[in-house]
Order: structure tokens, then sequence, then C-alpha cells
């Protein structure tokens, strides 16, 4: 059974000490309750609640600066892939050890050469840019971008026609791309042949018919190239909303035999 505490005065031992029956009359001591000399006092909680804030606010910024970051997709450029307002996570972290953005990967970097000028951008309060700032929000009211790495150094990219893509001279099966889209568009800008040079990467939307990348920008100081030094990480999960969740792997078309330039 349970170990109940009891007296552990034993039967035998006759009357209380100190009573009338004890013929000594001494009175054993009681044992000491023990109060709060015996250890800390612990704080009251609206002590310990902005400490709390503090730390937690601390280890937002450091995840959104070195670790993960959260962006809002405000066009439909990268459809059926995401979707307007959907929120995805970017990773920072592979970055600085040397990661450089891959072919098929979904990324996120830094508006390169005015690619967004002309463009509305909402302008957000204190508290959405302050939230922002320690990573609690998406990013708002900054010039970034969205869009998937077609071609990386040294790599060839050919659009003849409606397709298909090429890259050094291997077609793409490009099943992500938005259904009534071809894969390249025929207007004056899509149909082009360029090589990407070192600390560049070529990039283009989904939505092919509906994004301006890449090609679009072929006159301007980068040929419409992104510099490495502008990418921020790769897109690496779809956050929210949670019916959209999912992850971003790399399509299956990267990674056929033949795709890597000839050394």
């Amino acid at each position: 059974m349970g170990d109940a505490v009891v007296d552990a005065r034993d039967e035998r031992d006759g009357p209380e000490a100190g009573s009338p029956g004890d013929g000594h009359g001494r009175r054993r001591g009681r044992g000491r309750a023990r109060g709060p000399a015996d250890g800390k006092r612990k704080r009251p909680l609206w002590q310990e609640l902005p400490v709390l804030v503090v730390v937690a606010l601390g280890l937002a910024f450091l995840i959104k600066t070195f670790l993960l970051q959260a962006f809002l997709i405000p066009s439909g450029s990268m459809q059926n892939t995401l979707q307007v307002d959907d929120r995805v996570l970017v990773d920072k972290l592979t970055p600085w050890f040397g990661a450089e953005p891959d072919r098929g990967e979904v990324v996120v970097f830094r508006d390169p050469a005015e690619w967004l000028s002309g463009t509305p951008v909402a302008e957000p309060n204190a508290a959405q840019k302050f939230l922002s700032f320690i990573g609690l929000m998406p990013a708002a009211g900054e010039q970034h971008l969205i869009k998937r790495v077609i071609g990386v150094a040294g790599d060839t990219i050919e659009c003849a026609g409606t397709g298909p893509l090429k890259v050094n001279g291997k077609p793409l099966s490009e099943p992500y791309v938005f259904a009534g889209n071809t894969p390249c568009s025929t207007d004056g800008p899509g149909q082009f042949k360029v090589t990407v040079p070192d600390g560049r990467i070529w990039v283009m939307g989904d939505h092919r018919q509906s994004s301006y990348d890449s090609r679009y920008h072929q006159t301007d100081k980068n040929g419409g190239m992104v510099p490495l030094s502008e990418v921020v990480g790769r897109a690496v999960v779809v956050a929210w909303p949670v019916t959209h969740w999912s992850t971003l792997p790399v399509p299956d078309t990267f990674d056929q035999p033949g795709l890597a330039p000839a050394p």
C-alpha cells in the first residue's frame, strides 16, 4: 500500500514527553517549519515576463538572420508552385558554409538591377517593420524577388519557338510550368541563347507568360543574370497557409545525365 506519513512515536514510549505523566517534566522540541529563508524566493511572473520576452525576441532575430526567414509571395509569377500570399521559409544557413544555388532550386534574391522599378510596393507600418526586422513576420516592403534557378556558371540556356527550354543542349521536362503556358515565350526576349558567367545565375518564373525574369532584363548591367551576392537563400517550404503546406524539392529533370556543361 502507500507509504502514509504518520507520527513516528511508538506506543511503548508512553505518554507524550512533557505531559503530567512524564516524571522528568521535560517537553520535547518540535520540528521547525522551513520557510523562504532556507532557499531563494521565486520571482513573480510579472518580473520574469520582460526577461522572457527579450530572450524570445533575441532568438527570433538570430533565427531570421542566420537560419530561416519568412517571405510573402506578392505575385503570381511562380504559379502554380507558389500562390499569391503564400509564406515561404528561406534557408539562410547553408550559404554561410559556401553553398551556392543549384539548377532547379527556388531562390529569393534582392533586386539586382531595378527589376521592380515601377512596381508598387505597399509601405509597411512601424509595427510591421519591427516584427519583420526580428523575424516574426514575413519581410515586408523590401525589394526581393523569387524565381527558379535554370542555369548556373558555365551553363548555356536556350529557348526557340515555344520550347522546350534547353540547358547545355538537353531539353527540360517541366511539369511545374503553369498549366496552359509554354516553356518558352515567343516574344522577342523570350527567344534567346545565353551562357551564364562565373558568379551569376539565370532565373525564370514557373508562370512563364507572366514572369518578368532574366529573359526580360538582358539589357541591364548584369545581362539579365543575378549575381550570387544578391541571393538571400533557397526557399525550402511553403509554411502558410496550412492548406498549401509543401516542400520545394529540385525537380527530377535537373538531375538528368549529361546536363552539366562540358569541361
